[in-house]
């Protein structure tokens, strides 16, 4: 069991990096909007990649949902249709309180609501445990280290000129910003909450042959494709507004797709990853294995932040805040990980 936990860790850890990387090729885009590129995304990520991974390797696939409740078919859609508004609030967030600290209420709210309502859920016995201790100890930790990024990204903001926007739309008011972030953090979490209210169908895929490591590729499916739903909407309505189609049609398509692709391919094998590193740690990978997936989502996006010269030009205050920041999210990280000692 340790040896799984400690494999569980190392692949939610990549999982957290891959998360932290994949909105990075939007950068490069330079014909599309970003209702264009997030429709090719979602239609990807959260419908093409899922349906192929759970054809190919879950014998019986059609024999899974039909062997299971219809409960159990609904939780986690239900989950996956909240998760997916989320996501579409996410963006509108972002722009009126800054990204800094929009990512901080975010994240400070989808850390702990995803990992310890699984923990409360499932196994409430053991939050006083010592796994279930150090994930509460992580927690804090984890949001000390999103307050000081939130004070770095704020005083970055101030010291650099305001980015180049292309569209004359006026964003929404502080107040409105920090509802909208809120919200997607609280239900941003659902997402887990579907993978972990899925048990049902995944020990259904078991029974019917699937891998141990594959068997939540249904639980999955039903997540994402019902996430897709907000989105796809969500999307279909900017294009039309915005009279946006047209872009699908110009030279350059082909290279925006790809861009829309890569993101897909990099969330995705975050995501799934994720569900496989919560399986092989045990009872607790679900609860854990989403803080460090957080954790090591919020270092990997800084870090190429980085890299790409997004900090250039800041103070030497405002870069140590960063560093501050950044370890000592690492630290809630390696608190996470001395579970494997229990």
């Amino acid at each position: 069991m340790a040896e799984h936990f400690w494999l569980g860790m190392m692949i939610a850890l990549g999982s957290g990096i891959l998360n932290g990387i994949f909105p990075w090729p939007m950068k490069y885009s330079r014909g599309w909007k970003w209702e264009n590129t997030w429709a090719v995304f979602a239609l990807v990520s959260t419908v093409l990649i899922p349906l192929s991974l759970a054809i190919l390797f879950v014998p019986n696939l059609a024999q899974v949902y039909q062997g299971v409740s219809a409960r159990a078919l609904c939780l986690p859609l239900l989950f996956g249709f909240l998760w997916g508004c989320a996501q579409t609030t996410l963006g509108l967030g972002f722009r009126a309180v800054g990204v800094a600290l929009g990512f901080s209420v975010v994240v400070g709210l989808n850390a702990p609501i995803g990992s310890l309502i699984p923990l409360l859920v499932f196994h409430p016995e053991d939050l006083l445990r010592p796994r279930g201790i150090l994930l509460l100890v992580s927690l804090p930790v984890l949001i000390l280290g999103l307050w000081l990024y939130a004070t770095a990204g704020r005083r970055r903001e101030k010291e650099l000129p305001p980015a180049a926007t292309a569209t004359d739309e006026p964003k929404p008011s502080f107040a409105t910003g920090l509802a909208l972030c809120m919200f997607t953090g609280i239900f941003g979490a659902n997402i887990n909450l579907g993978f972990a209210f899925g048990n049902d169908v995944a020990r259904k895929s078991l029974e019917l042959g699937a891998n141990p490591v594959t068997s939540t590729y249904p639980v999955w499916l039903l997540v994402m494709m019902a996430g897709f739903v907000p989105q796809a909407l969500y999307c279909i309505y900017l294009l039309s507004r915005n009279h946006n189609w047209g872009l699908f049609k110009q030279a350059g398509a082909g290279r925006e797709t790809l861009l829309g692709i890569a993101m897909a391919a990099l969330w995705a094998s975050a995501i799934f990853s994720y569900g496989i590193s919560a399986t092989i740690a045990g009872k607790y990978g679900i609860a854990i294995c989403y803080t460090l997936l957080v954790a090591m989502t919020i270092v990997a996006s800084t870090g190429v932040g980085l890299l790409t010269g997004e900090w250039k030009g800041t103070s030497g205050g405002t870069r140590k805040a960063l560093f501050w920041a950044m370890a000592i999210v690492l630290a809630s990280v390696i608190i996470l990980n001395l579970g494997g000692l229990f």
